[in-house]
């Protein structure tokens, strides 16, 4: 696709640019957390920064049991003795 002569693709404006704010998410970057965009159906479930982690945690743990529950079960049986 070619750039426009400002350097800008044609299907940008200028005007979308106005509310953005530099450096808005520096301080956590240089925290070591990380910057997640949401997509709208998701923010609007998920409102606040919490609420996402919590879920995500949750969701961590489910996995972590069901791996335990299925690496559990795909073991052989064990052989029983002959008696």
């Amino acid at each position: 696709m070619k750039k426009a002569k400002d350097g800008m693709r044609p299907e940008y404006k200028r005007s979308d640019f106005a509310t953005l704010e530099r450096g808005k998410f520096y301080a956590e970057v240089t925290k070591g957390t990380g910057v997640a965009l949401l997509e709208r159906p998701i923010a609007k479930a998920f409102p606040t920064s919490k609420a996402v982690n919590d879920a995500l945690h949750l969701l961590l743990a489910l996995v972590e049991q069901t791996s335990r529950i299925t690496s559990a079960s795909s073991r052989r049986p064990r052989k029983r003795g002959r008696g």
